[in-house]
């Protein structure tokens, strides 16, 4: 390789995953993936128990009556924390890299992407960077967004379906759009 073929922005060969980052041992992540591959994956729609038992197993923090939908994806159960009654939908991912907090009555419908986890550019070596998400009580994150890293999502928001999150969203309001953008309030009392 000549000087001018050598990496100047990222250099994936000397990319590793940090220390402890995964939170739990490569066999254990290991056996989480199988696990969502066939037992929680086959699983029946209306098996709701079954699925919270599973990411409870694996160290999930459930709240009661949260019903996640067999074809939803965690990618670490331990960082996930789901409060009583959310829903997440058909094809949601969590992509939880980092904590992911999902408060009491949220909804996460089909095919939203929360991603608690980027790379830091400006380092050559393109290192993971854990980034938290909070989504707060009585949110609703409509179908088919992403949620960005670091995000927090107040009180009762509403994200407009296929809306892009990259900042975070004030309590009680109305966000839509690439990336989105305020659009109104939500009616109610937070």
């Amino acid at each position: 390789m000549n000087v001018d073929e050598r990496p100047r922005f990222q250099d994936l060969s000397r990319s590793k995953v940090p220390p402890g980052f995964r939170g739990r041992s490569g066999l254990t992540v290991l056996l989480w993936q199988t696990v969502q591959q066939t037992l929680f994956a086959w699983s029946p729609q209306p098996a709701y128990g079954w699925r919270r038992w599973l990411l409870r197993l694996f160290g999930a923090e459930i709240g009661k009556g949260v019903l996640v939908r067999p074809t939803a994806r965690v990618t670490y159960p331990w960082k996930v924390k789901l409060g009583n009654h959310c829903w997440i939908g058909d094809n949601a991912e969590l992509y939880s890299l980092g904590s992911i907090t999902v408060g009491d009555n949220a909804v996460i419908s089909q095919r939203s992407y929360v991603c608690a986890a980027t790379h830091d550019y400006k380092d050559l070596s393109f290192p993971l960077v854990a980034k938290p998400i909070v989504i707060e009580r009585e949110v609703w994150v409509a179908a088919d967004c992403f949620v960005a890293p670091g995000v927090t999502i107040g009180a009762g928001a509403i994200v407009g379906a296929r809306s892009t999150v990259l900042h975070s969203v004030s309590p009680a309001t109305i966000v839509a759009g690439h990336p989105a953008e305020f659009k109104g309030h939500r009616g109610g009392s937070i």
